[in-house]
């Protein structure tokens, strides 16, 4: 029977307890994920990112499936959580750099070769991180998030998790993206190839983004998520608050802004140094 089919079989059944050969086909696909052969979300040949909400089930049917041990490291720090989503472990053989100092990435997310993780950074079960990708410090990959290829995750950068509802598209960082040191991008938003997100941006499905160059405004609408054009540079910025009362208060809220699009001396600004990696 193949996985989808038994996945979904299995996530459809309501049960508390469960045999072996439903630990195996967990496990199964738990190493799927680890691999990367299957994933939350995926882009369609129109360019447009779609849920498999089957495996965003399978996910969950995990933590269904799970009973809370004890996860303690050696250190004798106390971890309690379930049996089935452990630290996720790494040999040589995997090429990715993970630095001593406190991360840790959780079984069931993809970390693809030449990625590097700085301390301390967590990835959740369900995220898929590409090729030359640099996760900084205390920076966070959500459940399911889907991150591309040579993206930087500054210091404190948080990107969110949509783990339910299952049809829900998580938030997607394209190629060549930098994301800048506390940025928080999160339900659902896309921000696609070559980005650059300055530090300080915060990216939800209720923010208007206000293009200055093409003289735009970008929202979430009900066919899809809030998508940050490719090569836009976004800094956080402030619109005055209309109402009588604001205006008398002289409030502002926050608004991201794209003030240009990315240019060779942009590049030259964002490029990471090859022995960082």
């Amino acid at each position: 029977m193949p996985m989808r089919e038994a996945i979904e079989k299995l996530t459809a059944r309501e049960a508390n307890e469960y045999s072996e050969e439903d630990f195996a086909l967990f496990a199964e696909f738990k190493a799927a994920l680890n691999r990367g052969e299957i994933r939350a979300a995926e882009r369609n040949g129109d360019g447009r990112w779609e849920t498999n909400a089957w495996v965003k089930r399978g996910i969950l049917l995990g933590f269904r499936m799970g009973s809370i041990v004890d996860m303690s490291a050696e250190s004798g720090l106390q971890f309690l959580d379930k049996d089935t989503y452990p630290i996720r472990k790494f040999s040589l053989a995997d090429r990715v750099r993970i630095v001593p100092g406190g991360s840790s990435i959780r079984d069931g997310a993809f970390v693809a070769p030449g990625v590097v993780c700085m301390p301390p950074m967590f990835v959740n079960v369900g995220a898929y991180v590409d090729e030359g990708t640099m996760i900084d410090s205390h920076a966070l990959v959500g459940s399911c998030a889907q991150i591309g290829k040579r993206v930087h995750l500054s210091a404190a950068a948080q990107i969110g998790g949509v783990l339910e509802p299952v049809g829900a598209v998580p938030v997607v960082i394209e190629d060549d993206v930098l994301v800048g040191g506390g940025c928080g991008i999160y339900e659902g938003t896309v921000v696609r190839e070559r980005a650059v997100l300055a530090a300080g941006v915060i990216l939800t499905g209720s923010t208007p983004v206000y293009d200055l160059a093409r003289e735009k405004i970008y929202q979430r609408t009900a066919e899809g998520p809030l998508e940050i054009p490719a090569g836009a540079v976004v800094v956080p910025g402030s619109r005055n608050v209309r109402s009588e009362v604001g205006k008398a208060w002289g409030l502002s809220l926050y608004a991201p802004v794209i003030v240009k699009y990315r240019d060779e001396k942009t590049d030259r600004a964002v490029q990471l140094e090859d022995y960082l990696r």
